[in-house]
């Protein structure tokens, strides 16, 4: 594991709070001040005295390899290609995040948390969907908490008010108090604020990107630009720890090319048959082998039918897993008949199937008809 790192410089702001930080340095005409502060102590901002403030933003490097990605991943039971090992390796050297791409259920979220167990990163999730804003995904204020605070020191903010001459002077008096009540003390992390102001380095998952709005990718780019985010009682609040981050898309819209600049990019698509035949017997090793090659040949020959939804691989594990607990011993009728609901969920598909699908001694056939055009030449 190596550390590299690059220092932030930033205005300080006139407010106090948790900083999170490594090697604060002031600096004031010239002169370097470098005091004593661990991780956890609050900071003051003296942006009032005209001071700026540099941050060394640590940048924790993980693999060395593209095969210690790989490795790593399998102990988590992930079966990675060369590809995704590779990219993977990457997005960790060159501090980017990286958008995966592809259908529903084929293993694009489950590699963010695989690569944080393998890493034993703590898993942030924000889960995308529309309407989706930043007090949802970065912070938003404990206004209840802010009130009863407020009522509780009502008492002392009076004290503090009634040797105010003027109003004027009184409304001075209660600005230089505003900062009490805006401060990290009330403040609610979201996902996104969490992995930027974590003591430790994260994984970060922005799950199914493409069902936010244009708007929520904007405010995405200062984020994913330079891990900071711009809080306007409290400043610019930079990550002392870059966190890995991985974003998801099933490709329902159109991502902004500004986004893309910005990651690594990797479509994960269908496995071939020898692949997701050794999914299923890592992940369900009680199926018996020949029954589970039976399952997988025929989950990818449904692929080829012109489907309103194609069974993914999450689909395969489950329906595998059906067979196991049904003690199934072959794809017999009934079985498929009793089954097929598992693997795909639209009743005109189910029906399609139904009316193709032929049992023989050699298993479960389909018939060529409704196969695309595109994919025949696979079977």
């Amino acid at each position: 594991m190596r550390r590299a790192g690059r220092i932030v410089t930033q205005r300080a702001c006139r407010h106090v709070y948790k900083g999170i930080v490594l090697k604060p340095i002031y600096k004031d005409r010239g002169v370097m001040y470098t005091p004593a502060i661990t991780p956890q102590v609050a900071l003051v901002c003296m942006g009032c005295l005209g001071i700026q403030r540099e941050y060394f933003v640590s940048i924790t490097q993980v693999f060395d390899s593209p095969a210690q990605v790989k490795d790593a991943l399998s102990r988590q039971k992930y079966i990675a290609s060369d590809e995704i090992g590779t990219t993977v390796f990457l997005t960790d050297q060159l501090s980017k995040p990286l958008l995966l791409e592809g259908p529903a259920g084929v293993g694009k979220t489950e590699l963010a948390k695989s690569v944080a167990a393998a890493t034993g990163r703590e898993l942030i999730r924000l889960q995308c969907y529309e309407g989706l804003d930043e007090t949802k995904a970065l912070y938003e204020w404990e206004y209840a908490k802010q009130l009863l605070y407020t009522q509780l020191l009502r008492d002392k903010l009076q004290e503090t008010l009634a040797e105010a001459g003027t109003l004027a002077a009184a409304a001075d008096r209660l600005a230089a108090e505003e900062d009490v009540f805006f401060s990290m003390r009330f403040l609610l992390q979201r996902p996104l604020l969490k992995a930027i102001l974590n003591e430790t380095p994260t994984v970060l998952l922005i799950d199914e990107i493409d069902r936010a709005d244009a708007e929520f990718e904007a405010f995405l780019l200062e984020v994913l630009s330079d891990f900071q985010v711009s809080v306007p009682e409290l400043g610019t609040l930079q990550a002392v720890h870059r966190p890995l981050v991985f974003l998801t898309s099933n490709n329902t819209r159109e991502l902004s090319e500004a986004l893309k600049r910005r990651c690594l990019y990797l479509f994960i698509g269908y496995p071939a048959v020898e692949q997701e035949l050794a999914v299923v017997r890592l992940k369900i090793p009680e199926l018996a082998p020949k029954l589970a090659q039976q399952a997988v040949e025929l989950v990818h020959r449904l692929r080829t039918l012109d489907l309103r939804k194609s069974p993914s691989i999450s689909e395969t594990l489950d329906w595998a897993k059906s067979l196991v607990a049904l003690n199934a011993k072959q794809l017999d009728r009934t079985t498929l008949d009793n089954t097929l609901s598992v693997l795909l969920k639209h009743e005109s598909d189910l029906q399609k199937v139904r009316r193709r699908i032929q049992v023989n001694e050699r298993g479960a056939q389909l018939d060529d008809d409704d196969v695309r055009p595109s994919q025949r030449w696979r079977n």
